[in-house]
């Protein structure tokens, strides 16, 4: 039995770059995970993959990002035995976290410690791409500028340890409709990916939280105006910026001590009808 933590991410800047051949989008986006993470055990079985998700109306079969994951793993490795995974949720689903990726790269890791598979990080990231642009990144973790449509990572030095309150409103967003939205009315501003990445390898927290952006969050917010509210109310508590995370809905706010982040989250709770996380950002695989 082995079991993995798959980690929650936001996106601390996020630009489009254009549109590619291959009908995808090219982003640069920084990407950071939190502590916040879901819980998967895999055990082996002797045939097939079978999952347990303890969140109601959760798929648990193969449209599970995790069932797929095992799957690609096993034929691609020629594992002829099964595996039981079962998933503890604390990601919230469909908010921008990319909990389905971190799920999948859960199920990539634990297989190749449950079969003793010995694949590289490499290995895993190029199987985990072939699933979903967020997956490589999910697999490495930490503070990374994601390009391309995600997929090639460039590590970067770690945001310092901050604490973060995520509040997702009770609406839904589609990721494919705020793409579609952003090429029919790009924004002026983009963000500055130069300057945040050296303003982060100075340590200077400040700095990069003034340089927090994301393209998609005008227009998100435009059909959504909860989302505007809540990055207000984020800032109101304390928050030294706030953003939405992502396609969203989530908003962000980055604080920078626990008992003021843990008064925003209680704020929110008492005010709001959001889902609200208080947690902290996190280093990369292996670290805290």
């Amino acid at each position: 039995m082995v079991t993995i933590l798959g980690r929650a991410k936001i996106n601390l800047t996020l630009d489009i770059l254009g549109l590619r051949d291959d009908g995808y989008h090219e982003i640069a986006t920084v990407m950071q995970s939190l502590a916040l993470a879901d819980t998967l055990t895999l055990t082996r079985q002797e045939e097939g993959i079978t999952l347990t998700v303890d969140l109601p109306g959760l798929e648990a079969d193969e449209r599970n990002l995790a069932h797929r994951a095992a799957a690609l793993i096993m034929n691609e490795c020629g594992v002829r035995n099964g595996v039981h995974i079962a998933i503890t949720k604390r990601i919230p689903v469909a908010a921008g976290l990319a909990g389905g990726s971190a799920d999948a790269a859960a199920a990539l890791r634990g297989m190749n410690e449950l079969y003793e598979l010995g694949l590289s990080d490499e290995c895993l990231c190029d199987l985990g791409a072939k699933l979903g642009s967020d997956i490589p990144f999910s697999l490495m973790g930490g503070t990374v500028l994601a390009t391309g449509r995600g997929e090639a990572l460039q590590s970067l030095t770690d945001f310092p340890q901050t604490f973060v309150v995520l509040a997702k409103p009770p609406v839904a967003v589609s990721t494919p409709w705020a793409y579609r939205s952003y090429d029919a009315h790009p924004p002026e501003y983009h963000p500055d990916n130069a300057a945040f990445i050296e303003a982060l390898a100075r340590g200077d927290r400040e700095s990069c939280a003034q340089l927090i952006s994301n393209v998609l969050e005008p227009v998100t917010e435009a059909a959504h105006p909860v989302i505007g509210d809540y990055r207000v109310r984020m800032l109101t508590h304390g928050a030294i910026c706030a953003m939405m995370s992502g396609s969203g809905p989530t908003v962000f706010g980055l604080f920078a001590d626990e008992r003021t982040a843990a008064d925003a989250a209680e704020a929110f709770r008492r005010e709001t009808d959001a889902a609200v996380y208080l947690t902290r950002t996190a280093g990369r695989y292996g670290q805290q």
